[in-house]
């Protein structure tokens, strides 16, 4: 059982991280950072915003328009951070 929570903890912190990935490589490609004809880098991108967009459209759709600031990550880490301390607050009676 414990093994499953802590599958369940590494997944969604893997995916924190590609959350601020995404955020970061999006910032990079609205300033002209980086090469957006580069091969790599558009398949980069792709994939970042094929894995983080299922989750963040749904948040956009109820979000208010706030100017061209994208708050749903923010949004999206916070249910991610209350999910593990959920996780964890609830598994640790069980083991201690």
């Amino acid at each position: 059982m414990l093994a499953l929570f802590q599958t369940i903890d590494l997944a969604l912190n893997l995916y924190t991280w590609v959350l601020i990935g995404s955020a970061i490589f999006s910032w990079l490609y609205a300033f002209n950072v980086i090469n957006s004809s580069n091969q790599f880098v558009n398949a980069i991108g792709t994939f970042l915003h094929n894995v983080t967009e299922p989750v963040l459209r749904p948040i956009r759709r109820v979000m208010p328009n706030l100017g061209g600031i994208d708050i749903s990550p923010i949004i999206v880490l916070l249910i991610i951070f209350f999910l593990r301390s959920l996780l964890w607050t609830s598994i640790y009676p069980l083991f201690a």
